[in-house]
């Protein structure tokens, strides 16, 4: 698969230079970058071969930059208002590169330009989503699932995505960041290209990608098993990673049917009474709804506290 071609002009010295080394660190891009620093040498570059992504300074003239014949152009704006041909799309210069790229894809994605932009590696087994659950309030359970993912990802390609109505935004996790919110805002777009723009959606803990909960409830109270379905096999099917880690809230709607979608299920408990009947309740409750089959999949997880 040969590589397509993104060339960033731009007249602030030093910007171009400094976005294309980040943009050269994403490994997973299928991007030869190239910097340009006039219009003159974009054209030199036209006469050679085309160009699939341009980003082009807002400065340059827009007739000037409308005689550039590039698949899709993005025009690096400096105020939130920049005169643009047709063809070309708007993005906040300064933002991190992170929001950049993804302005990018999804840009290419509504030109239904998405293909080959990321490098994409055969999956030679089925991808493991492990899923942390608990009837149990206060049981540890985020603290083993951030913990399983870390110790995992140091010989896997591991995501974490916590799911839960109150996750603990400023906890375990920073204030900023994109959220589960924004996975599931991506996976329902007609696109269907998640697993495109995940990559600028997630933080990394040490080698641990993850995603942040959400920061308010309703964003995920109600969402259909259906969409749970669809962002799941998204990530399954055109991301990296390997191993999937769930750590699902009891307050989701149509929890068990989630639980069913995982290839095993953590329950992290401690020994004390009142735990063990909340356990056995739930156990009793999945056999009379039908869903011996995600019983069966349960794997209590002792924590010594």
């Amino acid at each position: 698969m040969s590589s397509r071609s993104l060339v960033i002009c731009d007249q602030e010295e030093g910007y171009a230079a400094a976005f294309a080394i980040f943009l050269t660190k994403k490994e997973e891009l299928a991007f030869q970058v190239q910097v340009c620093d006039s219009l003159a040498q974009v054209t030199e570059v036209l006469e050679e071969h085309p160009i699939d992504i341009l980003l082009i300074g807002g400065n340059y003239p827009v007739r000037e930059r409308g005689k550039l014949e590039a698949g899709s152009v993005f025009v690096l704006a400096e105020t939130g208002t920049v005169k643009t041909n047709p063809k070309e799309v708007a993005v906040y210069k300064y933002q991190s590169g992170e929001a950049i790229l993804a302005e990018i894809i999804c840009g290419c994605s509504k030109e239904n330009k998405t293909e080959d932009l990321y490098l994409r590696s055969l999956k030679t087994s089925q991808v493991r989503v492990i899923g942390i659950f608990s009837p149990v309030h206060r049981s540890g359970k985020t603290s083993y699932g951030l913990k399983l993912g870390q110790e995992m990802a140091a010989s896997a390609n591991v995501l974490y995505l916590n799911m839960e109505l109150y996750g603990g935004i400023g906890g375990y996790f920073p204030e900023e960041g994109h959220t589960l919110a924004d996975a599931l805002y991506y996976s329902r777009q007609e696109s269907k290209n998640l697993g495109l723009i995940l990559p600028t959606l997630v933080k990394h803990m040490g080698t641990l990608d993850y995603l942040l909960p959400v920061r308010v409830s309703e964003d995920i109270k109600a969402v259909p098993l259906e969409e749970w379905t669809s962002m799941i096999i998204q990530i399954t099917e055109q991301s990296i990673y390997d191993v999937l880690i769930l750590d699902i809230d009891e307050g989701l709607k149509d929890v068990y049917g989630l639980l069913r979608l995982c290839t095993e299920v953590c329950v992290p408990s401690a020994r004390d009474p009142a735990a063990e009947a909340k356990l056995l309740q739930m156990e009793g409750e999945m056999h009379l709804l039908g869903f011996d089959d995600v019983r069966k999949k349960m794997k209590k997880k002792e924590l010594i506290k």
